[in-house]
């Protein structure tokens, strides 16, 4: 139910009721023009109808009649072709929001935009039409598809992350977004190299994850993320990494690496988020920042692996023990320097649970073990002993760590929480393909994982995962009696709604592995001009899946990898680190990468013998997927209802043998006996009522009922000068107990009579001669149905 107030609640309950609402269009009021209005909203889905409010998306639409103003009709006003003055009020895209009520308090009922607007000639009318937040997420699908999921043979994400990352793309945010492109044009402004939401997956909207912990070391909470969704170790030292999207170099500009946690929600008191560098031959540098929730310290380190490293003296805060909560915690590293080597100036950022900032002082690292040789980012670490989410690194976030803003580190004003999640469910080793609109992918996903996905009345996203109908609260969010709120029901009950022997396809992923695809060759040599930049694409096969950007290769390094050495001549000359920035993006079958060169002179994608050194490996899946079928079946509905079968689709999302049980379990709890469906319950308009709300419908004139229902389906409709008038759609929570068939005896399916009839040997047994059965003056029929004697 939404909120309301007192007002309200006592404007629904008098005897009479004065409706009233409000009508915005491009946030202009025009509500006194509507000349009628009606909002639907229901769940879609492919299961019977009276079992569909377990899964499905729902997608509102409102319709507005619309009249026209100061004497001039409204086609003139709001046609396709009326001036753009008044005409953009009611053009397509353009936002709608309406609230509903009674006497003068009203409460949301849509907000969205225009679909589509109707101009009646030689009338006084506009048929405007909207939809609701699924508008927004009519872009083309597309997730990241990495191979770490069978490369570990561990899940690198959920479904609940997948529809995340559909929302991310379409505007609709559960948590601080990216704070930049993942390739900036120009090489001067902010990029993204890492954003991993950590919304039940570790896979990431820019980059992708390299080391992913076996999935018993962790859980996905909602309770107590700092925003929607969290990692929670089982154990203190829980590790993960990340490859960046764009392998930025040393030296630089300033970048940063951040995340947020609930430091009441641990397992341990420390906190790690290490940049891993790669230098020359196969060492590698970091530099990392270590957070002792327990001691209140802070530590910067840098340093080679193998060779050593400095930790610089604490920055102690006292709250960061005393203060348990949300915590925004970063670290920015100036590494703007000349030279081939810098050493790194560190400044910790913090925001404390009560909105503090805290900024620590910005250090230089002075021994030389901990300076950083010209190199380009590897990948991101995090150790973490508590729930974490938002784990992002940007590069030339700003252009020195002091003049840094306190409203570009919290991204005030650039974002607005638009979505719910639940809890994560199907587990996946592959990303699945996606085809289509973001809303056709995310209604996909809710058919295969018995969800359901819709915008409420404020246009916020809701996402709710099969385990939703599963309890029946024990009060109802509101009562319906035919004595005051009902005009009409229906009951319906029928077979079609029992589902009584339940099937659920999966796939079986046990021993898949990732094996290298068909290498990819460059056959040109590449210049890059200095202080200039080059995008090449490259053909990757369907089968392909993603790769990071190609590893840049120094002379001492000989493989045969996802590679690519830069030379300072176009022979092969010296090899070139730390000048050239790669990153890489895939759009279907085209992988692309960037070459960024920041240095003064040109370079080459050359071998060292001369030969082009791009050279791209693609992995693919070792074996596909075995398809398995899980099934389970409720033999007391099938010793009355008979043999019901319900087979779901067979689809890409349902990876585990656990998920595939818990679908069928959903499904035959939803289905193992027809419950009813209470259809064209035409009610006194509510508008506080809501899609999943749970009704107690009481019915003293007809049917004699009194039973808890789910709102499946809502339509409310108002003309000018009349009373809403509100249908909805019920589906039981329960059935009517087991049959009892007391002092029934069902006829068997098949006629007792059929196989028993007399004969023709039984016939001539009992009457020898023709004149002896004439004699009887029976029938024929008698003469078939009796048994007779035996031979």
């Amino acid at each position: 139910m939404q909120r309301s107030d007192e007002a309200l609640d006592r404007a629904l309950t008098a005897p009479e009721r004065v409706p009233s609402h409000s009508t915005r269009l491009g946030g202009k009021e025009v509500g006194p023009q509507v000349q009628s209005w009606k909002v639907e909203r229901a769940y879609a889905t492919d299961l019977p109808e009276a079992m569909r409010a377990v899964s499905g998306s729902a997608s509102a639409q409102l319709e507005l009649l619309l009249g026209g103003a100061e004497g001039i009709p409204a086609p003139r006003l709001y046609s396709a072709w009326a001036d753009r003055l008044t005409g953009d009020l009611v053009r397509p895209g353009q936002s709608v929001v309406h609230t509903a009520g009674a006497a003068g308090r009203t409460v949301p009922a849509f907000r969205g935009t225009v679909r589509s607007r109707t101009a009646a000639s030689g009338s006084d009318t506009v048929t405007v039409q909207a939809l609701d937040g699924a508008e927004r997420l009519r872009g083309p699908a597309s997730l990241p598809r990495p191979y770490h999921g069978y490369y570990w043979g561990r899940p690198v994400a959920t479904a609940t992350w997948c529809v995340d990352e559909l929302l991310r793309q379409g505007g609709i945010h559960s948590c601080p977004p990216p704070r930049a492109p993942a390739v900036d044009p120009t090489d001067t402004k902010p990029f993204t190299a890492l954003y991993a939401s950590l919304h039940g997956g570790f896979n990431a909207t820019h980059g992708q994850p390299e080391d992913v912990p076996s999935p018993s070391t962790y859980d996905w909470i909602r309770e107590g993320a700092p925003f929607e969704m969290a990692l929670m170790p089982k154990a203190a030292g829980l590790t993960a990494s990340w490859m960046p999207r764009s392998r930025f170099a040393l030296p630089g500009k300033v970048f940063q690496v951040e995340c947020w946690v609930n430091t009441a929600m641990a397992r341990g008191n420390t906190i790690e988020m290490s940049a891993v560098f790669d230098q020359n031959g196969t060492r590698t540098g970091y530099i990392k920042i270590s957070f002792d929730i327990a001691a209140g310290k802070v530590y910067t380190t840098a340093g080679t692996n193998g060779v050593g490293e400095q930790t610089l003296n604490p920055w102690t805060i006292d709250t960061l023990a005393s203060l348990r909560g949300v915590w925004h915690l970063g670290f920015t590293v100036d590494t703007s320097a000349t030279g081939s080597v810098v050493a790194p100036s560190v400044q910790p950022r913090l925001t404390q649970p009560d909105g503090r900032n805290r900024v620590g002082e910005k250090v230089t690292f002075d021994k030389e073990i901990a300076w950083q040789p010209v190199s380009e980012l590897q990948q991101i670490d995090l150790k973490t002993d508590m729930a974490v989410e938002c784990l992002q690194v940007t590069d030339r976030v700003w252009t020195d760590t002091s003049s840094y803003p306190w409203e570009e580190w919290e991204q005030r004003g650039q974002w607005t929480k638009g979505a719910v999640l639940d809890t994560p469910e199907l587990p996946l080793f592959d990303i699945p393909k996606v085809s289509g609109s973001q809303w056709d992918a995310i209604t996909e996903i809710a058919r295969a994982s018995m969800s359901t996905a819709e915008f409420d009345e404020q246009g916020v996203f809701r996402w709710r995962g099969p385990s939703r109908f599963a309890k029946v609260p024990a009060v109802p969010d509101l009562t319906v009696t035919t004595r005051r709120d009902i005009s009409s029901l229906t009951v319906t009950e029928e077979i079609d709604a029992c589902r009584n022997y339940c099937e659920q396809p999966y796939q079986d992923w046990n021993g898949i592995k990732a094996v290298p695809g068909e290498p990819i060759e460059d056959t040109v040599v590449r210049e890059i001009k200095p202080n200039s930049a080059i995008v090449v694409q490259y053909a990757m096969a369907e089968d392909d899946t993603e790769v990071g950007p190609p590893v840049v290769l120094d002379d001492t390094v000989v493989g045969k990898g996802h590679q690519v050495r830069f030379g300072s001549a176009k022979t092969g000359g010296v090899s070139v680190k730390g000048e050239v920035t790669v990153g890489c993006w895939r759009d279907g079958p085209t992988y692309y990468v960037r070459f960024a060169n920041h240095s003064a002179a040109s370079v080459w994608t050359v071998t060292k013998d001369g030969k082009p050194s791009v050279r791209l490996q693609p992995l693919k899946r070792s074996a596909d997927p075995k398809l398995r079928t899980y099934a389970l079946m409720n033999s007391t509905s099938q010793k009355y209802y008979g043999k019901q079968q319900y087979t779901a689709p067979s689809a890409d999302w349902v990876q585990t043998a656990e998920a595939a049980v818990a679908l069928t379990k959903a499904m035959i709890n939803a289905g193992r006996y027809p419950v009813p469906l209470l259809g064209d319950v035409e009610v006194l308009h509510d508008p506080r009522i809501q899609l999943g709300d749970v009704v107690r419908v009481v019915d003293t004139a007809g049917a004699e009922l009194d039973t808890f229902a789910w709102v499946v389906g809502i339509r409310t409709t108002h003309a000018a000068g009349s009373a809403p008038e509100q249908t909805l759609t019920l589906r039981g929570t329960a059935f009517n107990g087991v049959p009892a068939d007391a002092g029934l005896a069902p006829d068997a399916p098949v006629d007792p009579a059929y196989g028993q009839q007399r004969t023709y040997q039984r016939l001539t047994a009992q009457y020898a001669t023709l004149d002896a059965l004439t004699k009887q003056a029976i029938t024929y029929r008698t003469i078939l149905e009796t048994p007779g004697a035996t031979a």
